[in-house]
């Protein structure tokens, strides 16, 4: 059996994760237990791929999401055990700048999750430092090639430099398992303008959609300006909740009809498209909304509803600085 053949990943609406950052904002220690529950009510309910980055945490909290998320791994002792794939992506720090660097950050990651099934390569750097990007490139197929990780996936990649990404790994036999987008009806532009998702399904790449809520956005919890959060974030949602009104209001009359929640046909929208989708959760009520959007499914006429109202907003979601085409 190769490597990557070892590698558990829930197939199209069977349920996935995301265990990111999330789980350092407003971080403090009593959160522990609450978030413990929070990952074995998933695993147990079939959701069995989470998702972090080596980047989650600084300061103090350095590698902390990575540490918490090997702790809850190890002390799960329910179903689904065995199928659990834990993912994390390897920041191009301006001091990784060697293949043998990549290689560290993996091991360090390993160290502190206990395990690395998924290594990813966080964002592309051709932009700015294209050298630093082939080399650490170069250490994410060490990583595999080593026997350290059971696959390797990317993040952030447009079109464009993934069929050079992938040509560069198919010359050294190993194959990208996953890419993952910033991808929501708030944010379409990867699949749409980029044309990523034909891409992955010609090279036989899963496509992961990255904040498939849109910081919560599409969830219908912003109604007006006071409940938007603080700082730059606050500026944003003044922007993007306005002009996400029709989008919005087409999510809800679903949402009423179908008995389900916005987020639910939020994510749900994302499953149809064919992502796998990787929404957050802190608590157990999140998590239970969140995977029962797996359990129902769309007609044509609702996502082309949802098509026609979400390539109607002039300003979307900005893209991620680092998204390449």
């Amino acid at each position: 059996m190769s490597t990557t053949e070892k590698l558990i990943l829930p197939q199209m609406g069977c349920g996935t994760w995301a265990w990111g950052n999330r789980l350092l904002w407003g971080y403090n220690e009593s959160m522990d237990n609450q978030l413990q529950e929070v990952f074995n009510f998933c695993v147990g309910n079939g959701v069995t791929l989470f998702d972090t980055g080596d980047s989650y945490g600084t300061g103090k909290l350095n590698g902390q999401s990575e540490k918490l998320l090997g702790k809850f791994e190890q002390e799960y002792r329910g179903v689904n055990k065995n199928q659990i794939c834990l993912a994390t992506k390897l920041a191009a720090y301006p001091w990784r700048l060697t293949r043998k660097s990549m290689v560290s950050a993996g091991k360090a990651s390993a160290q502190r999750m206990g395990r690395v099934d998924l290594a990813q390569m966080h964002w592309s750097t051709a932009n700015y430092f294209p050298w630093q990007e082939w080399q650490l490139l170069d250490g994410l197929g060490d990583l595999y090639e080593q026997g350290l990780v059971k696959a390797v996936g990317l993040s952030n990649y447009g079109t464009k430099r993934l069929k050079k990404i992938h040509q560069k790994f198919s010359d050294r036999g190993i194959p990208i398992a996953t890419l993952q987008v910033q991808y929501s009806l708030l944010s379409t532009y990867p699949v749409t303008d980029l044309g990523i998702k034909e891409t992955c399904d010609e090279l036989g790449i899963k496509l992961i959609a990255y904040s498939p809520l849109c910081l919560g956005i599409l969830t219908g919890k912003y109604t007006n300006p006071s409940t938007y959060p603080k700082g730059l974030r606050g500026l944003l949602f003044k922007r993007l909740v306005p002009e996400a009104k029709p989008l919005l209001n087409c999510i809800k009359a679903i949402a009423q009809y179908r008995n389900k929640t916005m987020a639910q046909v939020a994510i749900n929208w994302c499953i149809t498209k064919g992502a796998i989708p990787i929404p957050g959760a802190k608590n157990i009520q999140q998590a239970q909304e969140n995977i029962a959007a797996k359990d129902w499914q769309m007609n044509a006429g609702e996502i082309t509803e949802l098509d026609r109202a979400a390539a109607g907003i002039d300003k979307p979601m900005v893209q991620n600085v680092f998204q390449t085409r």
